[in-house]
C-alpha cells in the first residue's frame, strides 16, 4: 500500500491529520492535474488548501505543521490528501537539500476519497 496523510478542516475550524494508505485499483474522477516544483530549502507559511486535492510527492522530503502543532514528514513517493480548504490550514518546510516536485490532482468536493485511515 501507498503511504497517506489526510489533512482536513476539524469542526473546531482547524487543520487535523490522518495517517493510512490509498488502496490499489480504486479509480477516482479528476477535474484536472498540474506539475510544480519549488526549490530546496523553501517553506511556505500559514495557508488552507486552495482545493480538494491529492499532491503526489515525487521528489524533496518535507515537515507539515498545523496551528495545533500536529506534524508529519511527507516523502517521495507518499500522498498527500489536502481536505483542508478552510480553517486555520497548514504550513510546511523542506527538509532535505532535494526540490519538491510534486504533481497535484484536483478532483470534486463528492468524489470518493481513496484512503484508509490507520488503526
Amino acid at each position: 500500500m501507498i503511504k497517506a496523510y489526510k489533512i482536513y478542516t476539524g469542526t473546531d475550524g482547524h487543520t487535523h491529520i490522518l495517517t493510512g494508505t490509498v488502496t490499489q485499483n480504486l479509480l477516482t474522477d479528476a477535474l484536472s492535474i498540474r506539475f510544480k516544483e519549488t526549490p530546496a530549502f523553501d517553506t511556505y507559511d500559514w495557508h488552507p488548501a486552495p482545493a480538494i486535492q491529492y499532491v503526489i510527492t515525487l521528489t524533496g522530503t518535507l515537515e507539515f505543521t498545523t496551528w495545533l502543532g500536529e506534524t508529519f514528514i511527507l516523502r517521495p513517493g507518499e500522498i498527500l490528501i489536502a481536505l483542508d480548504t478552510t480553517g486555520t490550514g497548514h504550513k510546511w518546510k523542506m527538509i532535505d537539500d532535494q526540490p519538491w516536485k510534486r504533481v497535484y490532482v484536483e478532483f470534486e468536493e463528492d468524489s470518493e476519497i481513496n484512503f484508509v485511515a490507520d488503526e
